[in-house]
């Protein structure tokens, strides 16, 4: 991998800097980022592989109620870059954050008919249980202690034909910066970077 991804540098978390332009961080693993940067697409995949078994549950609810034969999903992050991020999402040495121009990426989100996408809206289950919430909400909800997260949801949704993934074309330059995992080793982050 070039030392240079698109327009921004691979970096190392200690080394990035504040981003001023409105961005998404996709928090992801080393075979997705060569995959995105080799094909010039992003993937969403089926949310049934997550970690986050709440989060699988809802959508897996969204396609039963809906009869859909594919529902798969993407998320990015809004906020800061937190230990819980890395953790969470790109867990292991193997570990990237890959920061996005957030208008440029929802414009081509935008050109797929059956693809929904927003922020992620945080509630507490008692307020939840309340509300009377469209079907159409349930991928865009989560629990009220995940607010700092500040998740954008990308969901591909498709009542006539089961796949397995989605791949959505992409610009190169879209991609302001590469950060390698806070876990990786020096010796292997000279080689990958």
């Amino acid at each position: 991998m070039a030392r240079r991804a698109a327009s921004g540098p691979v970096q190392t978390p200690s080394k990035g800097k504040p981003i001023s332009a409105p961005a998404f961080r996709r928090y992801t693993n080393l075979a997705a980022a060569i995959h995105l940067l080799q094909t010039r697409q992003i993937t969403l995949l089926n949310p049934a592989t997550w970690d986050d078994s709440n989060d699988a549950y809802f959508l897996s609810e969204c396609k039963r109620i809906l009869r859909a034969k594919t529902v798969l999903a993407l998320c990015f992050a809004e906020a800061d870059e937190t230990y819980h991020h890395w953790r969470v999402f790109s867990n292991g040495s193997d570990g990237v954050c890959i920061e996005f121009n957030k208008q440029a990426l929802t414009s081509a989100f935008q050109l797929c008919s059956k693809i929904q996408q927003g922020k992620v809206e945080y509630h507490l289950i008692k307020t939840l249980r309340k509300k009377h919430l469209s079907v159409g909400r349930l991928p865009f909800l989560k629990r009220h202690p995940y607010k700092d997260e500040c998740e954008y949801r990308v969901v591909y949704v498709d009542d006539r034909q089961s796949i397995e993934f989605k791949d959505v074309p992409i610009e190169l330059a879209w991609i302001k910066r590469i950060t390698l995992s806070p876990w990786m080793s020096k010796s292997l982050k000279d080689s990958v970077a």
